[in-house]
């Protein structure tokens, strides 16, 4: 019975199985259609994936540049005039100021130290003294008898103790009176009126129109402050339009010299040049300071390109032009150039604080190393120690060595690196011409110190408000650095040009003298 019963239940199942056989596939097909779908699945699956990753990979690089760009603009931040080419008068508070002094604390107390020889006012010579006082004593500190008040009366002993004061006359400045009468003749009774001095002819003599300038130029006084200083300590009452009219005329007292010392220029054997930013009327302009042996030639200009260099030294110049390395130089001379490795040595220091990199801080360790090596020897030779013989001899393996660091990193993919690699390589020979060629300086200081005294006008008077500002700007300046150069007065040489003027004549020159 449990047989039968078996049998025809495993019958059934047997017909069934029978039966979706026939409508149904075979268990191997159904399996690979299910692969092939788990497959196709897996495959969108890790496209997916690989699009996901590929966009935080994006993100990830967009959040990088950001990163870099945020560290940049932080540590341009702490830029100062050591490790860029900021002056030093925007050290402070804009950015973190450099160190001055000594690092450490010193021990020793301030002032004068134990065995230091003091440094004492010297006595003027007796022929420059204008009044001589004796003092005597009135009593004796042995027996407190009563001297003699007068110097013969007296009998003294050894050479009086010379004590001088130098004090201000009291300052009031004198006015003269010019009446001009007229006068009838005896013969044929025509009237005559007599004629002004011709350095009379202003409400200011010449030595009051000088000092005008002076003031502004030389002190950098505003207007306003030098007319209250004339008033209060002269006592001469002087409009503002009247300050600028001497002001002016002694623009216009000093062309003539100015114009040889631009003339000048283009024959000089050794420049030096540089440019700062200027306005005139809130309107961008640029100071030119030109750097000789023995004159500063100023000028104003619309520009900062190399028209400027070539409307003052010509097409050509066929010295050595010392500057840093701005396009505009690089565009106008192909002859003998100095860079000034003041400004490579800031640019290193600067990339040295922007970039902490194994690779960047290596070259800029190198470059400087081979930098301080370098100065440590020209130092040597200003100091009378080598030749210059010896000079050359000794900096070729420092030279070899500065440019095979710029040639190991030529190629470098931090850009500051690669731009400054570049500029040690390709002009090589720019860096070293100061070795060779006497009278070249390896910075360009003179110039950033010629442009200093128009930093600072700038910062007061916020430059000019005409053409006509602009070239009494850059001639008087001229003037006053000029003159420092020379040794000469410059109250005494604005006075006596403005003299000439009034007179009709030709003020002296400011070219300096050729040796014989």
């Amino acid at each position: 019975m449990i047989a039968r019963i078996s049998r025809g239940i495993v019958g059934k199942v047997s017909a069934r199985r029978f039966r979706g056989s026939l409508s149904e596939p075979s268990h191997g097909a159904k399996n690979g259609d299910s692969r092939e779908r788990e497959l196709e699945r897996l495959r969108e699956r890790v496209a997916e994936l690989e699009r996901q990753v590929q966009e935080q990979q994006k993100q990830l690089g967009e959040k990088e540049k950001q990163i870099v760009d945020l560290e940049r603009q932080l540590a341009l931040g702490k830029q100062n005039s050591t490790n860029s080419s900021k002056p030093p008068s925007s050290d402070g508070l804009a950015g973190a100021p450099r160190q001055r002094g000594r690092q450490k604390k010193s021990r020793r107390k301030p002032g004068g130290q134990p065995g230091h020889r003091g440094a004492h006012r010297p006595l003027v010579p007796s022929e420059r003294v204008d009044e001589i006082r004796h003092l005597l004593p009135e009593q004796c500190q042995g027996c407190g008898h009563r001297l003699p008040t007068q110097l013969e009366q007296a009998q003294t002993i050894g050479t009086p103790q010379r004590h001088q004061v130098t004090e201000l006359p009291p300052l009031c400045a004198p006015i003269t009176e010019y009446q001009c009468h007229c006068v009838i003749c005896n013969q044929c009774g025509a009237s005559t009126r007599a004629l002004l001095p011709q350095e009379m002819q202003g409400n200011f003599g010449t030595q009051l129109t000088a000092l005008i300038a002076y003031l502004t130029v030389v002190c950098r006084m505003p207007r306003r402050v030098v007319e209250a200083l004339l008033e209060q300590v002269l006592g001469v009452e002087v409009s503002l339009g009247s300050t600028q009219k001497c002001w002016e005329e002694a623009s216009q007292a000093v062309a003539l010299p100015c114009q040889e010392l631009e003339e000048q220029l283009k024959d000089e054997p050794v420049l030096n040049v540089d440019e700062t930013g200027w306005r005139t009327n809130g309107d961008k302009r640029y100071l030119w300071a030109f750097v000789a042996l023995r004159f500063v030639v100023y000028t104003v200009a619309g520009t900062r390109g190399s028209e400027v260099l070539v409307r003052l030294l010509g097409t050509v110049f066929r010295g050595v032009l010392c500057s840093d390395r701005f396009s505009a130089y690089l565009k106008y001379h192909s002859g003998k150039a100095q860079f000034c490795w003041a400004h490579l040595k800031r640019n290193l220091l600067g990339i040295l604080d922007l970039t902490k990199n194994s690779a960047v801080e290596r070259f800029c360790r190198d470059a400087l190393a081979a930098h301080a090596r370098l100065f440590r020897l020209w130092h040597k030779f200003r100091g009378g120690q080598i030749d210059r013989r010896q000079l050359l001899l000794r900096s070729l393996p420092i030279q070899n060595r500065i440019f095979a660091v710029a040639e190991q990193h030529l190629d470098s993919p931090h850009r500051e690196v690669g731009n400054l690699a570049r500029a040690l390589f390709e002009h090589n020979e720019r860096l070293f011409t100061f070795l060779e060629q006497e009278g070249v300086e390896p910075t360009n200081n003179s110039a950033e110190r010629a442009l200093r005294t128009g930093v600072q006008w700038r910062k007061i008077c916020f430059g000019n408000r005409s053409a006509t500002g602009e070239l009494a700007t850059a001639r008087l300046l001229t003037v006053a650095e000029t003159c420092e150069l020379q040794k000469l007065n410059i109250l005494a040489y604005l006075s006596a040009a403005i003299a000439s003027r009034r007179r009709s004549e030709r003020p002296a020159s400011l070219l300096p003298s050729r040796p014989a």
